[in-house]
């Protein structure tokens, strides 16, 4: 969201006094009212500049972040559907969101008859992927499930695609215990306000968003829209002044308590995709992680700067570093693409874990003891009547018994 020009605090952009630091990159550049910036448009311009960068013998550190995006510089994982048919800057990207439009259930049967094995690995209701899937078979022509394997069968391809494009990398993972990282998120968002984020809030919904509201066209899922922090406000920026004050008190302050919650999930999640992607993957096209903990920032310099500096030297000069990087073990009989469906409960599950998870959830128990119930009263029934069927058999056995007599 950083590439954006605006909401320099819901984006949590470096300041202008940091930045004379050091020279930053892909930062504020990208016109707010631009809708169809793709990972693939910013991956094309970040690799840009580090062979820039690494021409002038200096040293890239890419930093994040959205992770996804940094897959996307270190691997071959994407599949540029604008270099192969576009005939025009931001139609492919178009096209997607036209997709996206579409019912979640028809996208995906529309899907399955193009691609069934990428079908079979999305969820319907993950509407943005299927588009994307369906958009690359419409645009090229090949499945998108064969470019991927394609990726992975290059040499020195693996689970997570295609070859490293920087042999030498190395990944620096920041982490902290959960109950200090969520208060140091809680006390950031208490500073983004006293920093002056309503004032951001309401300059930006003036100037780009209320037109769109007012349109019925705004949906927060595309471009800076979605940005963290700026939908969580909806409701306070467009009824303010049109509600009692104690009413927007209220409002602002459910915005408030939003933002804190989704920032503390938006963190799980990146932590998470770290030791999943990063972590539990095998393959030999994984570069080393090496773990900083920056639970207590009073040892930031013991704990982080200093193992930092000396792992960061130490590839630099080609020599092994003093600190060992993370190590868990690999899940490879854990299929994550795996599709499952519970007919029980009415739900498409993928992944081999979220399937044994939704087996021993409330949810599907509930279901499973509605069965059991339901089952047990038919039986219960089937046996009445067979009683008194069988009864009945016997009483006219009884009579004609007596009719011959």
């Amino acid at each position: 969201m950083q590439v954006y020009k605006g909401l320099d605090i819901i984006t949590n952009k470096i300041s202008p006094r940091e930045q004379a630091l050091c020279r930053h990159h892909m930062i504020s550049f990208v016109d707010p009212l631009v809708s169809n910036y793709t990972v693939v448009d910013f991956r094309n311009k970040a690799a840009a500049l580090i062979e820039d960068i690494f021409a002038q013998e200096k040293i890239p550190i890419v930093v994040g972040g959205t992770n996804y995006y940094i897959e996307s510089l270190l691997w071959k994982v994407l599949v540029d559907t604008k270099e192969k048919t576009s005939p025009s800057p931001g139609r492919a990207a178009d096209r997607r969101v036209e997709l996206e439009q579409l019912d979640g259930c028809e996208l995906h049967c529309r899907l399955s008859q193009v691609d069934p094995e990428m079908a079979a690995k999305l969820h319907p209701h993950d509407k943005r992927k299927v588009a994307r899937s369906l958009q690359v078979f419409e645009e090229t022509g090949i499945p998108h499930s064969e470019f991927l394997h394609r990726q992975r069968e290059e040499e020195g391809g693996g689970p997570l695609g295609g070859p490293l494009k920087y042999p030498n990398s190395c990944i620096l993972w920041l982490y902290a215990d959960q109950a200090a990282l969520d208060e140091r998120l809680d006390k950031r968002v208490d500073d983004m306000v006293a920093a002056g984020l309503l004032e951001e809030l309401r300059d930006f919904h003036r100037r780009y968003n209320q037109e769109k509201v007012a349109e019925n066209c705004q949906d927060y899922q595309h471009g800076i829209f979605q940005s963290i922090g700026f939908k969580e406000f909806h409701e306070y920026l467009t009824t303010e002044g049109k509600c009692p004050e104690e009413t927007s008190t209220l409002l602002l302050e459910k915005g408030i308590q939003a933002l804190k919650l989704v920032t503390k999930r938006y963190a799980r999640k990146q932590n998470k995709w770290v030791r999943n992607r990063f972590l539990r993957r095998p393959g030999p096209n994984v570069p080393p992680v090496y773990g900083l903990e920056v639970s207590d920032l009073s040892q930031w310099d013991e704990n982080v700067l200093k193992p930092a500096l000396q792992i960061v030297e130490s590839f630099i000069q080609g020599r092994q570093p003093l600190a060992d990087p993370v190590k868990m073990e690999s899940e490879i009989n854990e299929d994550k693409r795996s599709h499952h469906v519970c007919e029980l409960c009415n739900r498409v599950i993928i992944g081999d874990r979220e399937w044994a998870a939704h087996t021993k959830s409330k949810s599907h128990l509930h279901h499973l003891k509605k069965r059991w119930k339901l089952h047990s009263k038919l039986s219960a029934v089937e046996s009445q009547v067979n009683v008194t069927e069988t009864q009945g058999v016997s009483e006219g056995t009884e009579n004609l018994g007596q009719d011959r007599n």
